[in-house]
């Protein structure tokens, strides 16, 4: 058979599956070919089912990495009666859910403590924005902004941080510090801060840096001393002397100490005055793990 006749002569077998119903049947009057027509496509239908039911049981736009998500936990903040705008920016930011277990991800906006392994937590949000902003609104700042004109935007200046964790709080602190250093004495998890900054540098381009040092944060970090701002936690029976050593004139330290009242602790906050005179208050009850020494 010359290529001529094979071009000419139909296609009989196999047939397209757009053509099967052109088959002729013996006996009846021969059919033209149907228009092809669209496949089916049985497991479509399954998977916009599933789809459906997805977006039944998550309204669109509102998944973990959503700016909306993070909104709702700052409206609860701002009920809980934190005010400073920049906290509440940093806190509509930084994606908390980066920062704990994958088995606790639909925690991570809630307004609790969470397990961070090792026998560590990441404190609820209240309490770390209650915290920071006792910092943002120190009464020394002003001897902050006269040092430093524009510094109004970091008013956490050269920044402290005792007990690094997962990084979350360090996350925020780089938001309103010019500079954090954070300190944390279990190396896994000042291996996992690490990695946590690392992913949101990658999320947030040009997120400010922290630096973090694995060390006993119970005697500070004296080589970047002193510090406008200094935050712990973790808590103990007294506040380490080498912390009110490194705190700046001007500067504030907040951080959960024992009451000496069966062990419940409070937040003890210290402000430098000018004249490097220290002046002790007290807040609110809180709950933290226990302050220790040396590294592990």
């Amino acid at each position: 058979m010359s290529q001529g006749e094979s071009e000419r002569k139909p296609r009989r077998f196999p047939l397209q599956l757009d053509r099967v119903s052109a088959v002729p049947v013996p006996g009846a009057a021969p059919r033209p070919f149907l228009q092809p027509r669209e496949l089916l496509r049985p497991q479509a239908p399954l998977q916009h089912a599933a789809q459906d039911r997805l977006r039944q049981t998550i309204p669109q736009g509102v998944g973990l990495d959503s700016v909306r998500v993070r909104r709702r936990m700052v409206e609860r903040l701002v009920a809980e009666g934190i005010s400073h705008p920049g906290l509440l920016d940093a806190f509509g930011q930084v994606p908390r859910h980066q920062f704990v277990d994958t088995a606790l991800v639909n925690q991570a906006y809630e307004d609790t403590s969470l397990p961070i392994g090792l026998g560590q937590t990441i404190s609820k949000p209240s309490v770390v924005a209650a915290m920071i902003q006792l910092l943002c609104v120190r009464p020394g700042l002003p001897v902050l902004a006269a040092a430093r004109p524009g510094s109004e935007a970091r008013p956490l200046g050269a920044c402290l941080e005792i007990g690094t964790g997962c990084g979350y709080q360090a996350a925020l602190l780089a938001h309103l510090a010019r500079q954090v250093v954070s300190i944390e004495r279990l190396r896994d998890l000042h291996h996992k801060a690490r990695q946590h900054l690392d992913q949101l540098r990658l999320t947030l381009p040009g997120w400010p840096d922290v630096r973090l040092v694995y060390g006993d944060g119970m005697v500070g970090h004296a080589p970047q001393a002193p510090y406008d701002t200094i935050i712990a936690a973790a808590g103990g029976s007294a506040l380490p002397q080498a912390w009110l050593d490194q705190l700046a004139p001007g500067g504030r330290l907040v951080a959960p100490t024992e009451d000496g009242r069966g062990g419940s602790q409070v937040l003890a906050i210290v402000d430098r005055l000018p004249d490097g005179s220290l002046q002790h208050s007290r807040a609110g009850a809180v709950l933290f793990v226990p302050l220790k020494s040396g590294t592990r």
